[in-house]
């Protein structure tokens, strides 16, 4: 991983004094390459939306809802927890949270790397379309359902129904998987899978061996509509 100074000192904005919508609207209006630090986040909802700017974001404490939802760009990091809807719907850039997240972490994220070094609730990854995520610990039920595309790690286990409805997303999971979902079955590792979960591994900071993972994904019986047994839809 490469680590770049930021090129002025980081401006500080403590939430025990401003509201949330005069943070984002500073991250909105911020120059590339500028460094924050939040203090005092005290589990607030909806910080760090919409980042559209090449900046690093720093939280010094636990989050609530929707934390960096829409990231476009840059890296934003909680030195704490996170609730439910870490990094919605994100494009690009990095999240990183050092504690646990809610469910819903990284729902319909089209790009970008969101990385949890702790556990995430229910609905990991639902319905991802690029994202690539990193979980350090373990992650709820109903996991990765109706992920289109992008990977997910488990470093840890994995819940009821993971990859249920899948499409075409991979699952790489160190740990016990509860049970599978719909169309969702453990594929075979072969060495382009071992190297592509090296990288995400690396860029994770994750100390794990990607030949103690095992590869889930679509048995492609569900999502295409076959003529043939078209009296059955």
């Amino acid at each position: 991983m490469t680590l770049i100074a930021p090129a002025e000192p980081a401006t500080t904005v403590d939430l025990a004094g401003s509201s949330v919508r005069e943070l984002n609207q500073l991250l909105h209006d911020a120059p590339d390459g500028s460094s924050w630090v939040v203090k005092s986040p005290v589990g607030s909802h909806n910080i760090a939306v919409g980042i559209t700017a090449d900046i690093d974001v720093a939280v010094e404490g636990d989050v609530g809802y929707y934390f960096a939802g829409m990231h476009q760009t840059g890296r934003a990091t909680v030195r704490g927890s996170a609730g439910v809807g870490l990094a919605e719907n994100i494009m690009s850039g990095v999240v990183h949270v050092t504690g646990d997240a809610s469910q819903s972490t990284a729902a319909t994220g089209h790009g970008g790397l969101v990385i949890v070094d702790g556990n995430t609730g229910a609905r990991c990854g639902i319905s991802m379309k690029g994202v690539d995520i990193v979980v350090g610990g373990s992650i709820g039920h109903a996991s990765a359902f109706m992920a289109q595309a992008g990977r997910l790690v488990v470093c840890g286990d994995a819940g009821e129904a993971l990859g249920d409805s899948i499409y075409e997303a991979r699952i790489y999971v160190r740990g016990e998987v509860a049970s599978l979902g719909a169309d969702c079955v453990e594929k075979e590792m072969r060495p382009e899978h071992l190297a592509e979960l090296a990288d995400l591994l690396d860029r994770a900071g994750r100390p794990e061996d990607p030949a103690d993972f095992r590869r889930y994904g679509s048995a492609r019986n569900l999502y295409h509509f076959k003529v043939d047994n078209a009296g059955a839809y």
